[in-house]
């Protein structure tokens, strides 16, 4: 097995109880936060992104722990099975997001706080520092474009289950 696939992905549901599995989804957006364990402590930049990235209607949040019995190092959201966020839970305060290939240059010029960190293409996907140089209303305004971008390239189904669950949540509330 490879270390990838070794890697676990596990959601932490009501009761608190960790449950391994390579791909239960965590919780759904509008109103419904992804519980985090008791000893993990976040800043209010990381827990403010979070609260944002959870509002985005459909958007499904799972936590990735590095090892078995660990803590979480990141939550990973998605809108209809399609990755949009990648929030660091432990260590340094930043968010992975997808981004319009033409703006990555551009971004990465006028701020030290965004380049690349992950595994992800380089030309499409961006790592913003929460705490550096970037402004709480640009952040914003890339998780909107992350979860936009996203949201366009479903099909025409999936876009359609995504407006009807959100109809339902907003009749919900």
């Amino acid at each position: 097995m490879t270390a990838r696939r070794a890697k676990r992905v596990a959601r932490v549901d009501g009761s608190g109880e960790r449950r391994g599995s390579p791909a239960l989804q965590g919780t759904k957006g509008r109103g419904h936060a992804l519980e985090l364990p008791g000893e993990l402590t976040l800043s209010k930049r990381t827990t403010a992104v979070i609260a944002l990235v959870e509002s985005k209607p459909g958007a499904i949040g799972t936590l990735f722990f590095a090892n078995r019995g660990s803590l979480p190092i990141a939550a990973i959201y998605k809108v209809m099975g399609k990755m949009f966020a990648i929030v660091a839970v432990r260590g340094g305060e930043n968010v992975i997001l997808k981004c319009d290939p033409e703006l990555v240059p551009a971004l990465k010029d006028q701020y030290t706080g965004v380049g690349h960190r992950s595994h992800l293409d380089r030309r499409f996907w961006i790592s913003v520092s929460l705490d550096a140089d970037v402004p709480v209303g640009q952040v914003k305004r890339l998780i909107s474009q992350s979860y936009e971008l996203v949201c366009a390239n479903l099909t025409r189904k999936q876009q359609a289950e995504l407006a009807q669950s959100a109809r339902a949540s907003d009749v919900n509330q």
